[in-house]
């Protein structure tokens, strides 16, 4: 059975005020760590490895809609301890389709998770991951992800509709112009 969270990305303006936000919020120090997500063709879905250590890594399938407020993901996650040869079995069979590098702290705030992305490429995000806990309706995660963004003071402007891999696929290609 899938897991689902509600999520929401946003462009920050001021990554110093977003961390001071997250430290009130969070009861916890935050983790800092690299992430590497290599994706694949998928029909249906997002297909990604992410790739943590040399010996850790998630093999995550996930669907969500590019929209720019907070939507629904809808995800499984495997574990794996040898990522290298996992990426290989999947980049011969399936196809790379594009890698995000990110730095990411994260900070747990009730059942939310907080990043903060420092993406390659393309910059400084926001990210919240409302679990949603069984019987928990979209709406419910949505108001949580709702009274979060507020916290943060992120406006409707700096919401992000799509996945970071899009974004920097859309930056390697420039759509024609005048043809």
């Amino acid at each position: 059975m899938m897991a689902s969270n509600i999520e929401i990305k946003a462009v920050l303006r001021n990554r110093a005020a977003a961390e001071r936000v997250a430290a009130r919020l969070s009861r916890a120090a935050p983790k800092i760590f690299s992430q590497e997500d290599v994706f694949f063709k998928c029909d249906g879905a997002r297909l990604k490895l992410r790739i943590l250590a040399p010996d850790q890594g998630e093999l995550i399938r996930y669907e969500r809609a590019d929209l720019a407020e907070a939507r629904r993901s809808s995800y499984l996650i495997a574990r794996t301890a040898d990522p290298t040869i996992l990426l290989d079995i999947l980049t011969a069979t399936l196809g790379r389709t594009g890698v995000v590098r990110k730095l990411r702290t994260l900070c747990l705030v009730g059942q939310t998770r907080i990043h903060i992305d420092q993406v390659e490429g393309l910059g400084e995000f926001l990210e919240l991951e409302v679990l949603l806990e069984p019987g928990q309706t979209d709406l419910e995660g949505g108001k949580i992800a709702a009274a979060l963004l507020a916290e943060f003071g992120i406006e409707k402007e700096q919401i992000v509709a799509e996945a970071y891999v899009d974004l920097l696929c859309r930056q390697a290609t420039p759509a024609r112009r005048g043809r």
